[in-house]
């Protein structure tokens, strides 16, 4: 079970390992917490009590303090694997919906044209499209977009991230992810 890690304000950091939490448990490191104690920890047996230590590892962690996190970032890493999810596996120019292997990432604007390689210009194209379009814009090549590109919020990039996501997690990720995204669909 991964740990969705926030800081104070319930902004979201990280996913980390329970080993990782219970380590900010240990060290008094969590604020607060959200979910359930999905993960128990055992330690050691206390030699004055004769008790075994125990942690019980919450979904969700607010950790105390400044913690130096990616997270902050304004714009979210693009990466294939988040670009597919965020477009569903759906290619931009003849709405089919296609295995992870039968797509690409295409650039609206080609790169060698000018193009950034960045959220608003890219898009999920089958292979087939993406080889009919070319080095044009779609205008040129007579291809209409199914859908526009947009930019994931730091909530919808921590479900892109493509990790096993619990209910509780999601609930939390989506209550902040714009009703307008596709991840709602």
């Amino acid at each position: 079970m991964d740990v969705l890690q926030l800081d104070v304000s319930g902004r979201p950091q990280a996913w980390i390992t329970a080993k990782e939490a219970a380590v900010l448990y240990a060290s008094d490191g969590v604020a607060w917490t959200l979910g359930d104690a999905r993960v128990v920890l055992r330690g050691g047996i206390q030699r004055r009590t004769g008790l075994q230590s125990r942690i019980e590892v919450h979904s969700i962690i607010a950790v105390r303090g400044s913690v130096p996190s990616r997270a902050w970032r304004q714009t979210p890493a693009l990466s294939n694997s988040k670009l597919f999810v965020r477009d569903r596996q759906i290619c931009a120019y003849c709405a089919g919906e296609f295995h992870v292997d039968e797509l690409t990432r295409e650039h609206i604007q080609p790169t060698s044209r000018g193009g950034l390689d960045g959220w608003m210009n890219c898009i999920t194209a089958c292979r087939s499209c993406n080889g009919h379009k070319g080095n044009r814009t779609p205008e040129e090549a007579r291809m209409s977009l199914m859908y526009l590109p947009y930019v994931p919020s730091l909530h919808e990039d921590m479900i892109l991230r493509g990790r096993r996501i619990l209910i509780d997690q999601m609930e939390f990720l989506l209550a902040s992810v714009p009703r307008s995204s596709r991840l709602h669909g």
